[in-house]
């Protein structure tokens, strides 16, 4: 079979490797689509902290099942599919309360462990997770990533009845929104520095859009919100300016979620944070329940996904679309890789 691996940054080479096979409580699946995430454009600049060289990418991915092995039960061949890349001890403190997604000795497939950057990819039964026939193999690549947007905003308190502002309208940002607003939030805005993403969100209905090199954002969120302002932030930017105006900005009381991944550490004003009783929370992947509800909202029609998708390349084509990303950063979101 084909397979697409990561031998230094910038270099992705192809082999033909043996297929594997599923043994007791393992699902085989072929892999159909594969997404790139902003990660995985990290190890392909080499900037990626946690990751060694060579390595297989892929973890944002949509499979039919094509085999399974003895006891499995929850998917049959023939089965739209997709899986959650943890791979996790169990025994650590998070692992036994549940909380396995921040394990102690957690490995990500694609990053510490091999991914399925490759046409079959073999995954035990407790991570996989089927998607009905009414999704396109497109839309279930995406289900990692909606998966991230459905688990940050639970971190959050209640969101019904609440205003909401995410800061930073790339994938996952536009897909925050979303899920607040699938959540109950009562206005929704997103803020952004580029015109494309921004129109991107209004692709997908977010109430209000905020360009913040252009606009001043405490006239934006008083046209949106007016006096009551906004409750829940949700910082998804990774830099320190978009974090600084979330602690400045959001009323007492409130909440923000840090969604992102800085590069650098940013300065946060505590005296602040302490005064006004703001909540800092922190958010990291996902469990199996938050891929089990992005699939119910992506089959529903909740959360909406096509406009996020900028590109399509094929399998041989892996290089170009990382050339193509950097080449056309602010105009492109969710690049897909096609295998079939």
């Amino acid at each position: 079979m084909r397979q697409a691996i990561m031998t230094e940054p910038g270099r992705i080479e192809f082999n033909e490797v043996e297929a594997p096979v599923a043994g007791p409580g393992e699902i085989l699946l072929r892999v159909k689509k594969i997404g790139v995430c902003g990660s995985d454009i990290h190890v392909w600049h080499g900037l990626h902290p946690f990751t060694p060289y060579p390595v297989v990418q892929g973890h944002e991915f949509s499979a039919v099942v094509e085999a399974v092995g003895e006891g499995v039960t929850k998917v049959k061949p023939g089965m739209k599919a997709t899986a959650a890349p943890q791979q996790v001890c169990g025994v650590c403190n998070p692992c036994k309360r549940g909380d396995y997604h921040i394990c102690d000795a957690l490995k990500v497939r694609g990053f510490q462990a091999p991914g399925c950057a490759q046409d079959l990819f073999v995954v035990p039964e407790e991570r996989i997770v089927a998607f009905p026939d009414s999704l396109t193999f497109e839309q279930g690549a995406l289900i990692e990533p909606v998966s991230v947007a459905a688990h940050s905003t639970s971190r959050a308190p209640a969101l019904a009845g609440k205003n909401v502002v995410v800061f930073g309208a790339g994938t996952i940002g536009n897909l925050v929104a979303q899920a607040a607003r699938c959540r109950g939030a009562k206005k929704v805005m997103i803020t952004d520095i580029s015109d494309f993403r921004l129109a991107k969100a209004k692709e997908a209905k977010i109430d209000f859009t905020c360009n913040v090199t252009k606009e001043n954002f405490a006239d934006v969120t008083q046209e949106a919100f007016g006096d009551d302002g906004f409750d829940v932030a949700f910082e998804c930017a990774g830099v320190e300016a978009s974090l600084d105006t979330a602690v400045q900005h959001i009323q007492k009381g409130g909440n923000i979620v840090v969604v992102g991944v800085y590069g650098e550490k940013p300065r946060v004003d505590m005296s602040i944070v302490g005064d006004r009783e703001l909540s800092l929370i922190g958010t990291l992947m996902y469990r199996q329940n938050d891929y089990e509800q992005a699939v119910e909202w992506m089959a529903d029609g909740s959360m909406v996904t096509e406009p996020l998708v900028t590109g399509h390349f094929s399998f041989e084509q892996y290089n170009e679309a990382y050339h193509y990303i950097e080449k056309e950063g602010d105009t492109t979101l969710k690049v897909v890789i096609d295998l079939d």
